[in-house]
């Protein structure tokens, strides 16, 4: 799997925009562009749903992209053991457990 900045890149050249085309269509500049294609720099959370609109493409896809690779990052950055992905995975799991809010039933 790539990086989000390459999967980024990926789908731009897929839908054959320049750089400069591609940043205003997600209202940033053309440096900006290559500096996150070229993982010197993180898409902005807040265009992650602009990115998912331009590409076409299911934004909750996207958005776990967006994530995963930002975690993975990370991970890396601080050098945290293999074991992080599942305590991670099972803290996402507890998150949803506790944060779960009851249905109202109707008779």
């Amino acid at each position: 799997m790539a990086s989000f900045g390459k999967f980024i890149k990926a789908e731009r050249e897929k839908k054959g925009w320049s750089q400069t085309e591609f940043g205003a269509l997600i209202k940033i500049n053309t440096p900006l562009v290559s500096r996150i294609e070229n993982d010197k720099k993180s898409l902005a959370l807040d265009k992650v749903k602009l990115l998912a609109k331009v590409f076409e493409i299911d934004y909750e896809i996207v958005k776990d992209l967006y994530f995963a690779d930002k975690f993975a990052k990370d991970a890396y950055k601080y050098k945290c053991s293999e074991s992080v992905f599942s305590v991670a995975e099972a803290q996402t799991k507890y998150l949803r457990e506790v944060n779960t809010t009851q249905g109202k039933l109707t008779f």
